[in-house]
């Protein structure tokens, strides 16, 4: 694209965090954001600075009528940033079927969903760009962050297969994995914690704890973050996958070793799984 004829971002929760940061960032660029929040009136300042480059479409990423309304009302999209998500704490018994079920929806189902309703436009013009912001803890996980890992986890496989499936067709998929970014991620009245069960005190107590306490302690620069998506979108032979943050970087490092490892110990037994010649 060219100062001319600039590409379309349509990202979804750009009102905040990360999306608010890729807002910010795409604009500084010269190009045009289609922003998809649930609640419009939140982009009214940046609508006003920017009311030639703005769009604010309503959408909830929970509502198949809102996504197709949303796409449809965007336009052209050049690049789909599924960025709406929040964070979901406790052990996986302590957590209700319900809350697995709306992280599931938010975090996998409402990002395939519109990643479907744009590639039609994307493969008609032999080009595109599909941005999944997952997380570290999509790649890897921990005691009390189970059904949060679990969405983001579906989330990469099937972005890996799409990948795949797109990349012929000039279209590329980009997995984002960030760390611990100050995003407003961590804030007590934007997480969904389950009910506690004494007996994971000792392994789930930490981030049930220590996540809230860290909302705005956060190493991780929102801005530098999208900037390195922003730089990463559009190159030439770019990576599946971006780890984002020095604590993502070393877990992942630390995750691939590890199975690499085991790997190895178990080589053995499942090597030796065939039938026995005759």
């Amino acid at each position: 694209m060219t100062a001319q004829n600039p590409r379309r971002w349509l990202i979804t929760g750009a009102n905040s965090g990360f999306g608010a940061a890729f807002t910010t960032a795409v604009l500084a660029a010269g190009e045009e954001v289609v922003a998809a929040v649930r609640r419009p009136e939140t982009m009214a300042e940046v609508v006003a600075a920017h009311p030639d480059r703005v769009q604010v479409v309503t959408l909830d990423v929970r509502d198949p009528a809102a996504a197709e309304r949303a796409v449809k009302e965007a336009g052209r999209v050049d690049v789909l940033v599924n960025n709406a998500g929040y964070g979901i704490v406790g052990a996986i018994e302590e957590t209700t079927e319900a809350d697995l079920r709306d992280a599931m929806e938010v975090m996998f189902f409402g990002p395939l969903r519109l990643t479907q309703l744009v590639l039609p436009q994307m493969r008609e013009r032999r080009a595109g760009a599909i941005v999944q912001l997952t997380s570290m803890g999509g790649f890897l996980s921990f005691a009390g962050v189970g059904a949060y890992s679990a969405a983001k986890g579906a989330l990469e496989l099937a972005s890996e297969a799409l990948a795949a499936e797109v990349n012929p067709l000039g279209i590329q998929v980009l997995i984002v994995e960030p760390g611990e970014f100050r995003t407003g991620f961590a804030k007590p009245a934007a997480l969904t914690i389950g009910s506690a069960i004494p007996d994971y005190a000792d392994t789930v107590g930490a981030v049930r704890d220590g996540l809230p306490a860290s909302d705005q302690q956060q190493q991780g620069d929102p801005g530098k973050a999208a900037a390195a998506v922003l730089a990463t979108v559009g190159q030439a032979n770019p990576p599946l996958r971006l780890a984002l943050g020095p604590d993502a970087v070393g877990a992942i490092r630390g995750k691939l070793a590890s199975m690499a490892a085991e790997l190895n110990a178990t080589a053995d037994l499942g090597l030796n799984t065939g039938f026995d010649q005759a």
